[in-house]
């Protein structure tokens, strides 16, 4: 993610601590010189992710990110051969980062915090950009479609089941319902949307699609039985 989405302080690596006085002055030589390697890959990855938002897939190049990071293109060369091998580390990095896994104790408020966090992501935050761009990249490229599975689908899949294993541990989910299934009726539709016909991913859809999820689950009644059993209660 790029420096202005978030504050940096202490993200994607920290310079090493320093040790004070005689004893500590091989340590010390070693802590500065991981300090600026994590400093100077920190840089590449923002810089990818800037270049990517300002001139596309197609413009982004190893010379344009070494000097828009102020590093040496040997220096990006000994840790990635290709801009998309940066473009998947900085895409990893930000969505470990970025995402966070609701827990209210309610597998609904937790859907619909978890959705809501996936189309701001993807529609309004460099990474998001980063991620479309090499989503692009993978339908025409086999290598790279296989990477953004295992790369960023998987990981991102696995972050998308807890909500529904807390709910089943806790009784509120049924052992047999199908977890797999579920998360593409949520989260395909924001996809869909954001990948293929560019339409807004506003927090009254997502919510919506949570809705009519707990529905079909079996979860809550559907709003026109639950308000005529509330019209029903105030009668009686």
């Amino acid at each position: 993610m790029a420096a202005h989405d978030r504050d940096r302080a202490g993200g994607r690596g920290s310079p090493g601590t320093v040790t004070q006085g005689p004893a500590g002055a091989g340590a010390r030589h070693h802590g500065n010189r991981h300090g600026r390697s994590q400093a100077a890959r920190t840089a590449v990855l923002e810089a990818a992710d800037d270049l990517l938002v300002e001139v596309g897939f197609a413009g982004v190049t190893i010379e344009g990110i070494a000097g828009r990071a102020g590093v040496a293109k040997q220096t990006i060369y000994r840790w990635w051969d290709s801009k998309i091998d940066i473009l998947f580390d900085a895409l990893a990095v930000d969505a470990a980062e970025y995402f966070t896994i609701p827990d209210h104790g309610d597998l609904g408020s937790d859907l619909r915090d978890q959705l809501a966090q996936l189309a701001t992501f993807l529609t309004s935050t460099d990474a998001g950009a980063v991620c479309r761009a090499i989503a692009g990249q993978a339908q025409h490229d086999p290598a790279v479609a296989a990477r953004f599975t295992a790369e960023f689908a998987a990981p991102q899949r696995e972050r998308e089941r807890v909500p529904f294993l807390r709910a089943r541990r806790r009784g509120e989910l049924v052992p047999a319902a199908d977890i797999d299934l579920a998360i593409d009726q949520l989260a395909g539709p924001v996809y869909y949307r954001v990948l293929v016909t560019g339409q807004p991913v506003l927090r009254q859809f997502t919510d919506a699609l949570v809705d009519r999820y707990l529905v079909q689950a079996g979860l809550r009644l559907p709003l026109a039985v639950a308000a005529l059993a509330g019209a029903r209660v105030q009668a009686g």
